[in-house]
């Protein structure tokens, strides 16, 4: 059997997303969005951990904050891919999702109204 075929030139080595994920598609119920942003957490990785390549590149990729869409836009997968190593990474402690701070109390309606209705009047 040839390994040519799993070979394409322009596009490199051919690999199956599930391959990565082994199978998985699943993700915790607080799924990710482009604009979240990730850390790594600094917590060792446990030895029962089995990380594969792409979850070690993920993982230092994060080692400063940065967005799920950044962060997928820097390794070579699918972003359904990119996701499921997250999660995996999530699930062993080893990133967490940052959450937003409050900037305060959001504006009310009426105002954002009267400003709308205040712009259109230039």
């Amino acid at each position: 059997m040839s390994s040519d075929r799993w070979l394409d030139d322009d596009a490199g080595p051919v690999v199956r997303p599930y391959t990565v994920t082994r199978g998985r598609t699943r993700l915790r119920e607080d799924g990710l969005d482009l604009i979240s942003v990730l850390e790594a957490t600094g917590v060792a990785v446990p030895r029962r951990a089995r990380l594969d390549p792409e979850h070690r590149t993920l993982l230092a990729l994060c080692r400063q904050p940065i967005t799920f869409a950044d962060l997928a836009s820097e390794i070579d997968l699918p972003i359904g891919v990119v996701r499921v190593l997250v999660d995996d990474l999530r699930d062993e402690n080893l990133l967490r999702a940052l959450r937003p701070t409050s900037t305060g109390d959001v504006p009310d309606e009426f105002v954002l109204r009267k400003l709308l209705n205040g712009l259109r009047a230039l």
